[in-house]
């Protein structure tokens, strides 16, 4: 005859070596799940600002286009170069240093290269 104890394979002993959730644990799952989700929601926001920056980017493409095809029909040149140094100026001021760099690119955009 057998006794379920330690001698026998079926039986198992709680150990206080064994994983137990805690409160704490309990709060930090709770804690990342809020984290995750608030992460979640702020990149869906970027990524709906990201496609209106987009369409802005394209409306604005369209609107130099006009500008530059009107300036050349009158005679004049497609790039306006003080027009440019104000753009970039009021990218500077308004962004610091990377401003200017985003300027530069939007221009090219506008624009092509010169």
């Amino acid at each position: 005859m057998s006794f379920p104890g330690p001698a026998d394979p079926g039986h198992t002993v709680p150990s206080d070596k064994e994983p137990r959730m805690t409160t704490t644990d309990t709060t930090d799952a709770a804690a990342t799940s809020t984290s995750t989700d608030v992460i979640a929601d702020a990149r869906a926001r970027i990524d709906a600002l990201d496609d209106r920056i987009i369409g802005l980017v394209q409306e604005r493409m369209a609107v130099s286009a006009v500008v530059q095809e009107t300036r050349i029909s009158s005679g004049g040149r497609r790039v306006n170069l003080s027009r440019e140094m104000e753009i970039l100026s009021h990218y500077r001021d308004a962004l610091g240093k990377p401003g200017t760099s985003l300027a530069m690119t939007l221009l090219e955009l506008c624009r092509g290269r010169i």
